[in-house]
């Protein structure tokens, strides 16, 4: 056991209150009050975010699949892996959530799938966390009618090594798809092994969806 994984002696930042700041369909902001080292406390604003998804979809010829679409909060379109929010309520699981993407995205289903990188986002603020998954023994299959910002999304196949190099030159600036590409490209590489598909996520956003399943029967 490595000196990091001694927890012997070690404060315990425990939450003595906690309120709802903001509720929304996608986020909810709230401020805890945490126990600090020396017997004192601190405010911390924790975004609450559901789990999401992402796909590094990889076709026989060696190139992935990506997207390009607006994000408002940058206010440029970017070039992504295919992603999304796993369905509130807890009952899609991670797996079931990719798959769906990838076919509402790409129009592709895979045979082999296989997790490839976990992302905690920005943990300094928000439990927002991805799994990222990678796709292969490819075939294409008919893509829902797509909507809002999906209604004009790009999608390119490009080789591994391309994507590769638009990560280091600023083109591809997606945390999620920079862990994703260079993730895979590390495991094409060295072959090493990866989890399957169905993995434990320790990581994995829960409390937005506990929230919004408390409101929905009535509760607090």
């Amino acid at each position: 056991m490595s000196a990091s994984d001694d927890t012997t002696g070690r404060h315990e930042f425990a939450v003595t209150d906690s309120r709802t700041i903001y509720d929304g369909a996608i986020l909810a902001l709230r401020v805890d009050e945490v126990t600090m080292p020396g017997d004192g406390s601190a405010k911390r604003e924790v975004v609450e975010h559901h789990g999401a998804v992402a796909i590094v979809a990889l076709d026989d010829d060696g190139a992935i699949a990506t997207v390009t679409q607006y994000r408002h909060p940058v206010g440029r379109r970017l070039r992504e892996l295919p992603a999304g929010l796993m369905d509130s309520g807890g009952e899609e699981s991670p797996l079931q959530a990719a798959q769906r993407e990838l076919v509402e995205e790409v129009g592709v289903e895979a045979d082999t799938w296989a997790t490839l990188v976990d992302v905690a986002t920005s943990p300094g603020f928000t439990d927002e966390a991805l799994r990222v998954f990678r796709a292969t023994d490819l075939h294409d299959v008919d893509r829902p009618e797509a909507h809002d910002e999906e209604a004009d999304m790009a999608i390119d196949w490009i080789p591994l090594d391309d994507a590769v190099a638009m990560v280091f030159s600023g083109e591809i600036v997606n945390v999620t798809s920079v862990a994703g590409i260079l993730a895979l490209a590390h495991t094409q590489r060295t072959g090493a092994d990866l989890r399957g598909p169905d993995s434990e996520w320790v990581d994995q956003p829960t409390a937005l969806d506990q929230r919004h399943a408390r409101r929905d029967s009535g509760g607090a």
